[in-house]
């Protein structure tokens, strides 16, 4: 077996593993490349399905790449699709202009947080990466959070020899994270080998592409000609750039990223 199917077969037992202990599930969808790719896997984990809603937290600053992406494949995948807003903070004119973490908190944090409320998931299956961001790193496949929605990263349950602690208590939600162990080089590469649809974003135009997409005005493009699949592959294996490079700063720093984490961020 090859390193590809390896990890595919992995992730397929893990949300296997996952939906056999939570019903009242769905999958975070930020509609970039790794979560496309996990809800793709999801697809073949139970044969073309997704048994489960699949949550878009629209902060109603997307790119329009984005919502077109959105719409198209919810159409043509045939899946229960969850558009959840923090309409009041919206209202508020709580913006990236406001301030990046406040921002994020409100129209991410908190929406999600009332998505769970309102939908009563115990579980969400997210599609971070380790290699992605040092606090991702610290992160477990089955992931607890509290009855304040936090993540205390102190606390976390051993995963050894891939034992999973996948009971949470009665006031908990778990976060389950199937693709944990894949590189951005391996996410590439499956998206080549499967044939995946992707946001145009991430291809090379005029000497400009995007690595990480998200809120429109908190992501910058870098410089690249990898205007293929092949090129963006050959363009990870020897670019010495943090992939999430392109995104605020002042969001994308260890300690605001540990404590919008710990707060119940994505």
């Amino acid at each position: 077996m090859d390193h590809l199917s390896r990890l595919e077969n992995q992730s397929i037992y893990i949300i296997r593993e996952g939906y056999r202990q939570y019903r009242k599930v769905a999958l975070l969808w930020s509609i970039g490349k790794d979560s496309t790719t996990l809800l793709w896997i999801i697809r073949k984990a139970f044969y073309g399905k997704i048994p489960f809603p699949v949550v878009h937290i629209d902060t109603t600053y997307k790119f329009k790449e984005i919502y077109k992406f959105r719409e198209e494949y919810a159409k043509k995948w045939n899946f229960n699709l969850i558009v959840a807003k923090n309409e009041e903070a919206i209202e508020e004119g709580i913006s990236p202009d406001t301030g990046k973490f406040e921002c994020c908190t409100k129209l991410k944090t908190d929406a999600l947080k009332m998505a769970i409320d309102r939908y009563k998931f115990r579980a969400l299956y997210l599609a971070i990466r380790r290699d992605e961001h040092g606090i991702r790193a610290k992160e477990r496949i089955f992931s607890p959070r509290d009855e304040d929605f936090e993540w205390n990263y102190k606390d976390q349950p051993p995963e050894l020899w891939d034992q999973y602690k996948t009971k949470a208590r009665e006031e908990e939600h778990l976060r389950i994270h199937p693709m944990l162990g894949w590189r951005e080089v391996d996410i590439w590469e499956y998206i080549k080998r499967e044939n995946i649809p992707t946001v145009s974003l991430y291809i090379a135009k005029n000497g400009k592409r995007y690595r990480s997409i998200g809120c429109e005005t908190c992501c910058n493009p870098i410089d690249s000609d990898a205007d293929t699949i092949d090129k963006i592959i050959n363009e990870l294996k020897t670019s010495n750039i943090s992939e999430r490079s392109g995104r605020a700063q002042d969001k994308e720093s260890a300690y605001m990223m540990q404590k919008l984490r710990s707060l119940g961020y994505m």
